[in-house]
């Protein structure tokens, strides 16, 4: 016995000690603090533009003065004026609410139906799981704005036209999403307990399943915000937009493309104001995926 004790001490005392695997740097809280906030005071700013147009704006967007054309950024017109006389800046600002109508919307629609069809096939299965996922597969093999552009040039040149485009095409990824969370969720032993004491399936996908998966959405629905508007910018930029007296930055950017060489800044803030905005919302969505995502926080 003290034979046995003897050899098993030295094997014991001779293991290597346990070492934790490195963890991954993280971006420092003085980087990504100031782009943070930063790119929520420019989400707020362009969203006040589109609410109170009327208060940001020094000029009314219709407005024209045969004196003042093409001029160029100065001091009573921060932005230029166009070749009707009309202020950019003014008309920045007010073409801001249809482009965010345009993102807004093609989310919040596109998300509802993407997740309805991506919750139904995931929690059903079989044959219902079989043929939508086959419609989405479709949906998927067509590029999101290849199949936005052949909805609106179809249906006509309109702003619900264009926020129905951009929906149908925004479909597929919610879809895929959701029907991944829920596939995940419904095989977790809390969902087969509700369903052994004789739980609907109504209230199972409303209370247990549902609930568990909003998180991804989240952080789609705020990124796909800014895709959006560049789906609807191009959209207007091809001249399937939105046609009305208070263009949006995408038929302004068309307005401004053959004044480049004599007015440069008819196109450029438009595309600036553009570039903004998608580049804030993408680093907020980056930011909620870092503190959504239940196996980074775990590291």
């Amino acid at each position: 016995m003290k034979s046995v004790v003897s050899v098993a001490r030295p094997v014991l005392s001779h293991r290597r000690p346990f070492v934790s695997a490195p963890s991954r740097p993280k971006l420092s809280s003085s980087l990504s603090g100031p782009f943070f906030y930063g790119a929520i005071l420019m989400v707020l700013f362009i969203a006040a533009c589109a609410v109170f147009p009327q208060w940001i704006a020094p000029y009314s967007p219709t407005d024209m003065r045969a004196d003042r054309i093409l001029q160029p950024p100065g001091a009573a017109h921060p932005f230029g004026t166009d070749y009707f006389g009309r202020d950019v800046f003014s008309v920045v600002v007010y073409g801001a609410r249809s482009s965010l109508l345009i993102g807004v919307a093609s989310v919040l629609l596109g998300g509802l139906a993407g997740s309805l069809l991506g919750a139904l096939s995931g929690y059903i299965g079989g044959a219902v799981d079989t043929v939508l996922m086959r419609f989405i597969d479709i949906l998927m093999a067509i590029p999101s704005l290849l199949l936005a552009l052949a909805i609106a040039a179809a249906l006509g040149p309109s702003l619900f036209n264009v926020v129905l485009a951009v929906s149908v095409s925004a479909i597929p990824r919610y879809a895929r999403v959701l029907r991944g969370q829920v596939l995940s969720i419904k095989a977790r032993p809390y969902v087969a307990a509700s369903r052994s004491v004789g739980a609907s399936h109504a209230h199972i996908l409303l209370r247990h399943v549902l609930p568990g998966a909003w998180s991804p959405l989240l952080v789609m629905a705020t990124i796909g915000v800014g895709s959006s508007i560049l789906i609807g910018a191009s959209l207007s930029f091809l001249g399937l937009g939105v046609l009305r007296e208070i263009p949006d930055w995408g038929t302004l950017l068309s307005q401004g493309r053959g004044y480049l060489t004599v007015a440069w800044w008819m196109a450029t803030f438009p595309g600036l104001a553009i570039t903004l905005f998608v580049l804030a919302v993408n680093l907020i969505g980056d930011q909620l995926r870092d503190r959504l995502d239940p196996k980074r926080s775990l590291t």
